[in-house]
């Protein structure tokens, strides 16, 4: 592992199905490890125990632990998006199958992890020194659920 850091996720039972879902979602993904429960373990021999994976680069660590700890919203995953081209791809796959949209770029995929789907340019707008500017752009990303990159440039520049 090269990350001092790596994000560790755990799941009930569906860790490799998530993890076979997040990785058809994102470039530059793959699975790097996988070990599986023996006989007599808490799982069927050969369900995934855990693995370790690779999204955009980032590492990440997921295991089937059993009932435990459901994810919830004080740990996302922020997708930092260039487009509203990536925006809406990001956003409508980890929607599939069951996720649900919340507000600000944040949705909860099928599996209960959360996720910010955000354009790079947002935070920028959001730290701007002119309050005015900051304070609109605010407003406006209140008010959506999918970020819309262009109402939030609009919104920006005094434009909407």
């Amino acid at each position: 592992m090269s990350q001092k850091i790596i994000t560790f996720l755990w799941f009930e039972n569906d860790a490799e199905e998530a993890l076979t879902f997040y990785t058809s979602i994102f470039d530059d993904a793959h699975i790097t490890s996988v070990a599986r429960f023996g006989d007599g373990g808490p799982f069927p021999a050969g369900t995934l125990q855990s693995a370790t994976f690779e999204l955009a680069g980032q590492q990440f660590m997921a295991i089937n632990g059993g009932p435990h700890d459901p994810f919830n919203d004080a740990i996302s995953l922020f997708v930092a998006c260039e487009t509203q081209e990536e925006i809406d791809r990001y956003w409508d796959a980890l929607l599939a199958g069951g996720g649900t949209p919340t507000q600000c770029g944040w949705l909860k995929d099928r599996f209960g992890v959360s996720w910010q789907i955000t354009p790079v340019q947002l935070l920028r707008y959001l730290s701007d020194p002119d309050p005015e500017k900051a304070g609109r752009t605010a407003a406006a990303m209140m008010s959506m659920v999918k970020l819309d990159l262009p109402a939030l440039a609009a919104a920006y520049e005094g434009t909407a």
